[in-house]
């Protein structure tokens, strides 16, 4: 029998080696193919990447992406294995990189393990594309701090991983899709400072894992809805700043873990419900600035960890629960301008962590001293326009961090307790309108941070205490309406910041203070209805920048002092039922003021509306008296002009040797100087710009025009000017009929909204105007910065529109005659620290008179001339219209 074997039975191993060989081969065949395909789906990955990088206009940044190295070894990239074994990315986290390009050109198909997308705090734009939804295994998604535009698309919905989504501080419009409520698994939901309308989606609700829901400053309407109260996980809800409206649901009390509450400036209206009581881990509350109305739940009381609590701007009434703030956490405490009554809860009396109350604007009752205690953290607090009554407690000194102290419009009686004068903070302090009595304290003066103090209408008497001239921060004085006698210290002369006075209303007498000349008053100078007897001191014609000034119903006489035309900045002025006499000042603001500011007096004349017109008598002689002293007068000043001369030739001398920035324009400055001024003071201010900008040094210098160049002026006062300096070497004729423009014009008109005039000198080489200075420059270089110009939100904007409409139509209809500006551009609009725009640069500006052609050389900025001025003889209005629609148009685009 034949055997099935091999005849040689030894070729066995060699079939067995040649199986392995070919299972190795195999194997390696597999691992190829393995090592092929991961390579390949790391690789499609990064080639979406760099597709999406090359539409960047800032690649530079992701300069290390390149396709010679691995995706995973990028910047911002995170890899790991999936299931099985291969690598593909997970992150994408690009935050705070300063990416600018659109978000659209990603493609996020090619990202499909993708569970996190950070591109946060960059300069992305486009839309939100609903291809993002093939991101499924996505967790978090963070695109805030951008400009992306569009809407939300509801394929984001689909997204059933997320966990985090920020979407905050972009300009997405449209309605929050409803199909967000199948995100079951998220935890963080931030969409706003957006432009949403709509209403929030009661599928909300579903959203039982949320833990913070913010959705505040949009532009959301309708009611809060009651499916909200199933967020039983929730601990932060902020809806503030929109326009909700409707009751707060009685569902909220079941969002027990809710710490802190945003609903403040809504249109919220109802009751405050009960069930909010129910909220004991709530922290902070903020419901004020809405129409909420009704009483303050007695279960508030049980809010024991209140931190912060806002109520103000509402309409709710009656009394405050006995335990308001029982927990003894309570650091904030807001509930100004409603109706509340009664008295102030005494919890707040052991309210040891008090840091801030305001209360004003009610109608609380009861002994103020019974309802505060000690509060050492307590640094402001309002009290003003209510009914309360007792005295001033001396424990007030028990708050050394105290800043600001208000109990205005109360009933408040008694001494002015000494111990509120050993607040070693207080900066504000303000007692006025009461029954309060006695002398107003010494150590006044000890309150050397103190800037605003009024203790006007009480029943105060005594003088007032010379220590007062000891408060160098001082701004604001209001000692009006009490019993006030004696003299106005002279020492008040040490309060250089002091911008507003009023005594007005006491038993003030003695003459006016000439010192108060000296002072940097900028707001107003009150002492009407006084004892006053002289003279007016004509050193207060140097507060050039006082806005209202009343020495009415006193016994001042003489004239009214001719330096009161350099006053520039009035915008009021009362010298009634005095016993003044002479002609009245003649300039633009004298000859339109009413009569009523001038009545009751001796003798006044001049050209204001009402008074009789001056005779010569009256402008060269005030009655025999003088004309019997015109020998004294001839003699003295020959008396003593033989020495001011030998002084003035030793003063040439002197000044020949000094080599100095004065020295060197003394000549020409004494020969062509002219200034509203006036000469002598003109003179001082000459010099001291000169002197502060170092002969114009550049380093001055914030801005530059066709022929002028401006710095940025501090003189000694403090106060901070723009100097405009126009040199003469090149266009002379130019520059001086733009420069007597400037000036032509800028004495004539005064208006909030048109940067105010100052002063202006002209020599042999230059000339320069001295402005107001805007702190934010010019309305196009504010534009011109997306940093900056994001700051000027559409309120800011709404009001700069607006300030430069009420300059134009000041200038066209309320001067006399009308005035055209001829070059209203975004570089003539210049802006203050508040935002307040004001019409500059007045060099190419024309007085129009109502009998004469309006034809003019072709004037201003390309680009913002209207077309009808190229050959239209009539056409102020359209051109000025036209320019300022520019301005509208560029300042909604930018």
């Amino acid at each position: 029998m034949k055997s099935w074997l091999p005849s040689k039975f030894t070729t066995f191993p060699t079939l067995m080696m040649a199986v392995l060989s070919l299972l190795v081969l195999l194997f390696s065949n597999l691992c190829f193919l393995f090592n092929m395909a991961t390579a390949s789906k790391i690789e499609s990955q990064g080639r979406a990447l760099l597709q999406w990088k090359a539409t960047l206009k800032t690649q530079d940044l992701l300069r290390v992406w390149t396709s010679k190295t691995s995706p995973c070894n990028w910047t911002g990239i995170t890899c790991r294995n999936d299931g099985h074994g291969m690598a593909t990315i997970t992150r994408v986290q690009l935050g705070q990189l300063g990416l600018e390009g659109k978000l659209e050109t990603l493609n996020f198909s090619a990202l499909p393990s993708l569970r996190v997308l950070n591109l946060s705090h960059n300069h992305l734009h486009g839309s939100i594309t609903a291809n993002i939804s093939t991101l499924s295994k996505l967790t978090i998604l963070d695109l805030s701090t951008n400009n992306l535009t569009g809407i939300i698309p509801s394929a984001l919905g689909n997204l059933m991983r997320l966990k985090t989504l920020w979407l905050f501080e972009n300009q997405i419009s449209g309605s929050i899709p409803p199909s967000f409520g199948k995100l079951l698994n998220l935890n963080w939901l931030n969409i706003s400072i957006n432009f949403l309308v709509g209403s929030i989606p009661p599928e909300f609700g579903n959203l039982t894992k949320l833990q913070g829901l913010y959705l505040w400053r949009n532009n959301l309407i309708g009611s809060i809805p009651c499916p909200i109260g199933n967020l039983v996980n929730l601990r932060e809800f902020d809806i503030s700043d929109n326009q909700i409206t409707g009751p707060i649901p009685h569902s909220i009390g079941n969002l027990t873990k809710l710490e802190t509450f945003y609903l403040h400036d809504n249109s919220i209206n109802g009751s405050i419900p009960p069930s909010l009581g129910s909220l004991k881990n709530l922290a902070y509350l903020y419901l004020n600035n809405n129409n909420l109305s009704g009483i303050l739940p007695d279960k508030m009381a049980n809010l024991t960890n209140l931190i912060n609590l806002a109520l103000f701007n509402n309409n709710l009434f009656g009394n405050l629960p006995a335990d308001l703030a029982k927990g003894g956490l309570l650091q904030h405490l807001g509930l100004s301008q409603n109706n509340f009554q009664g008295p102030i809860p005494i919890s707040l009396k052991n309210s040891t962590k008090l840091a801030r109350v305001r209360l004003d604007g009610n109608q609380f009752t009861g002994d103020v001293s019974q309802s505060f205690g000690a509060h050492p953290h307590l640094f402001y607090i309002d009290l003003s326009n209510n009914k309360l009554s007792g005295n001033l407690s001396p424990s007030w000194g028990a708050c050394p961090n105290l800043t600001s102290l208000k109990i205005s419009s109360n009933r408040i009686s008694g001494q002015i307790p000494r111990e509120i004068v050993q607040l070693p903070k207080l900066q504000l302090l303000d007692i006025s309108s009461n029954n309060l009595v006695g002398e107003i304290p010494k150590e006044f003066g000890k309150l050397s941070y103190i800037f605003n103090l009024n203790m006007s209408n009480n029943h105060l008497t005594g003088t007032i205490p010379q220590e007062f001239g000891d408060l160098s921060l001082l701004e604001a004085l209001d000692l009006s309406s009490s019993s006030l006698r004696g003299q106005i210290p002279t020492w008040l002369k040490n309060c250089s910041k002091l911008q507003s006075l009023k005594l007005s209303n006491n038993k003030l007498s003695g003459v006016i203070p000439f010192q108060l000349g000296n002072l940097n008053l900028h707001e107003v100078l009150d002492l009407s209805d006084n004892l006053f007897t002289g003279k007016i001191p004509p050193q207060l014609g140097n507060l050039m920048m006082l806005q209202e000034l009343s020495l009415s119903h006193n016994k001042l006489v003489g004239c009214i002092p001719s330096s009161f035309q350099l006053m520039t900045g009035l915008t009021s002025l009362d010298l009634s039922y005095n016993f003044l006499e002479g002609p009245v000042p003649e300039n633009q603001f004298f000859q339109a003021a009413p009569l009523e500011w001038f009545i009751h007096n001796k003798g006044l004349c001049g050209q204001v509306h009402g008074l009789p017109p001056c005779h010569q008598s009256q402008l060269v002689s005030k009655g025999d008296v003088e004309k019997h002293h015109k020998i004294i007068i001839l003699i003295v000043p020959l008396t003593f002009g033989i020495l001011l001369l030998i002084i003035g030739v030793s003063v040439l001398l002197y000044y020949k040797r000094k080599k100095s920035i004065t020295s060197d324009t003394k000549e020409e400055f004494d020969e062509h100087f002219f200034s509203i001024w006036g000469v002598n003071h003109g003179k001082k201010a000459y010099k001291e710009i000169i002197r502060v900008t170092e002969n114009f040094d550049e380093k001055y210098q914030i801005g530059t025009g066709a022929c002028s160049i401006v710095y940025k002026a501090t003189i000694s006062s403090g106060v901070t000017l723009a100097i405009k300096k126009i040199q003469k070497e090149e266009e002379a004729q130019v520059n001086e009929q733009a420069f007597q423009n400037e000036v032509q014009t800028s004495i004539e008109i005064r208006h909030r909204n048109i940067v105010r005039f100052y002063g202006f000198c002209s020599t042999d080489k230059f000339s320069f105007l001295a402005y107001e200075y805007m702190e934010r420059g010019c309305l196009g270089a504010t534009l011109r910065s997306e940093q900056v110009a994001m700051k000027l939100d559409w309120i800011k904007r709404v009001g700069v529109v607006r300030d430069i409409a009420q300059a134009l139509s000041y200038l066209h209809h309320d001067c006399n005659p009308p005035i055209v500006h001829r070059d209203i551009t975004s570089n003539n609009i210049l802006l203050d620290e508040e935002y307040k725009a004001c019409v500059a640069d007045f060099g190419i500006s024309r007085l129009l008179k109502s009998n004469s052609s309006h034809w003019s050389l072709l004037a201003g900025t390309y680009g913002y001339m209207a077309p009808g001025m190229y050959a239209s003889p009539n056409g102020f209005n359209c051109f000025f219209y036209s320019n300022f629609a520019i301005i509208r148009l560029i300042h909604v685009t930018f």
